[in-house]
């Protein structure tokens, strides 16, 4: 059965300018001694945020969908604008955003300015590579239009991993690209992870396996003894499709016994872009929702991330977990939600000693390259706040879970381990969770020689927004 795109009625023009207005108003109803921040109970961020006591602002007004020009194949989105939002608004013209992260409620502004990767990064890049034009809201209190050769270039291209330290985008126009109505997918089974890099990076460099076209890649890790990438082909082609919306669980169809004879399977475009939405990845199992006996019961609508990022909030909110755990004897768990870049190269090196030193399991893994189109903005840093090389693969490693707490280690000792790690591997590490970097290590690693301290300055002369650092690392 083909479930439909949800009917979204675009904002238009005048809708957009009327949540803008509203923006500002608030904007000036901010103190001028008080930080600006957004007025936003929920948020993709894992990690804490400093309670402030002054009003935020008012995003109420751009969280949807502006306009859709299937001709040209863009998008004008305002900045809250949900990514289940934009791909309920562009299926209906055989058109998709060209990444679309993997959980429904993260939002255009949200993915551009934290960053967002899925399985076309391979040959897409990340979000903010497909967008054309911005209108960002500054911290001095003025919207300017930004575009990659633009009089503000420099703030084009300094706001992707800025997180809202720089401003906060009000409308964004992206590129689109054609889909077809369903994907058919080859699960890949490794009994080595050697074997399983040299794959990926082969079939990321050439984009065709058995003589098929590969338009989706990711993968999973299980152990160093079984791993998974998944291969996606775009299809018109009717035929039966699977459905991972209810009883049955998405990763682990993937799992099976060959190495020698993938596994397939066919989902429609919608559900294979929302595949890892609805148990979260496999998160959903920390709060029973793969238990047979609760999903029976469970409710198919409460079947999505964001629900659970609502018991997570009451977690953080009562120490759930922790209280859990004390009455078992046991001590608190360290929080070890993470996505990091490696060179693909050294990717087996990352696994291996991840799966030796950090008790988590199973393991996402998505390569991604820059498109070339990044290149005319710099040869050398196109985004100079995460600065990946140009031609050159990553692959994002992904790892949501918790750890034991060791008494007497110092306070967030494995993610210590995982930053020293990565830096040592010539990699970089997402800011959307707990960070422990010191000043000095984070600034060399993401400031960029001093390039975010003079956009800072340009565009946030009476430091408006918080900084970078003040924003990703964790504060007591």
């Amino acid at each position: 059965m083909l479930r439909m795109p949800r009917v979204t009625v675009p904002l238009g023009p005048s809708g957009h300018r009327s949540g803008v207005e509203r923006l500002l108003s608030s904007y000036r109803n901010i103190p001028a001694d008080a930080p600006v921040r957004l007025a936003k109970k929920t948020s993709n961020l894992f990690r804490a945020r400093a309670a402030i006591a002054a009003p935020g602002l008012d995003v109420s007004g751009l969280g949807g969908v502006i306009s859709v020009d299937p001709k040209a194949r863009t998008a004008d989105v305002s900045g809250m604008c949900t990514y289940e939002d934009l791909v309920d608004a562009t299926l209906p013209h055989g058109l998709a955003p060209l990444v679309v992260p993997q959980l429904k409620t993260i939002t255009l502004g949200g993915a551009v300015t934290g960053l967002g990767i899925e399985s076309t990064s391979f040959r897409n890049g990340l979000p903010h590579e497909s967008v054309l034009e911005m209108d960002i809201l500054t911290g001095s209190g003025e919207i300017v239009t930004v575009t990659p050769h633009g009089e503000h270039a420099d703030l084009f291209r300094g706001f992707p991993n800025s997180y809202g330290s720089l401003g906060y985008a009000t409308r964004l126009r992206i590129e689109l690209e054609p889909v077809k109505r369903f994907v058919a997918l080859r699960h890949l089974r490794f009994d080595s992870l050697g074997d399983m890099q040299a794959a990926l990076d082969r079939i990321t460099a050439e984009r065709v396996h058995a003589g098929i076209a590969v338009d989706y890649i990711d993968g999973v890790v299980f152990s160093a003894d079984e791993s998974y990438l998944t291969l996606g082909t775009g299809t018109d082609e009717p035929g039966p499709v699977s459905d991972y919306t209810g009883a049955e669980i998405y990763y682990r169809s993937i799992r099976h016994a060959s190495v020698n004879h993938p596994k397939t399977d066919r989902l429609t475009i919608r559900d294979y872009l929302w595949r890892w939405d609805t148990d979260w990845f496999w998160c959903s199992r920390a709060f029973g929702a793969q238990n047979p006996t609760v999903r029976r019961i469970w409710p198919k609508k409460l079947l999505r991330s964001s629900f659970y990022w609502k018991l997570i909030a009451l977690d953080h909110k009562y120490s759930v977990a922790d209280r859990i755990e004390a009455r078992k004897g046991n001590p608190p768990r360290e929080r070890v939600v993470q996505d990091v870049e490696v060179p693909i190269e050294r990717t087996e090196e990352f696994l291996r000693w991840f799966l030796a030193e950090i008790p988590i399991e199973p393991i996402w893994l998505c390569p991604l390259r820059l498109r070339e189109s990044s290149a005319s903005l710099d040869a050398q840093r196109p985004w100079p706040l995460y600065p990946l090389e140009p031609k050159r693969t990553y692959v994002n490693v992904g790892f949501w879970s918790s750890v034991p707490a060791v008494p007497g280690e110092i306070e967030g000792a494995a993610n210590r381990l995982i930053e020293h790690k990565v830096a040592e591997l010539d990699g970089h590490k997402s800011l959307y969770s707990d960070s422990y970097y010191t000043r000095d290590e984070f600034e060399r690693l993401y400031y960029s020689g001093g390039e975010y301290t003079a956009l800072k300055q340009k565009y946030d002369p009476r430091s408006r927004l918080l900084d970078l650092f003040s924003k990703a690392v964790q504060r007591k």
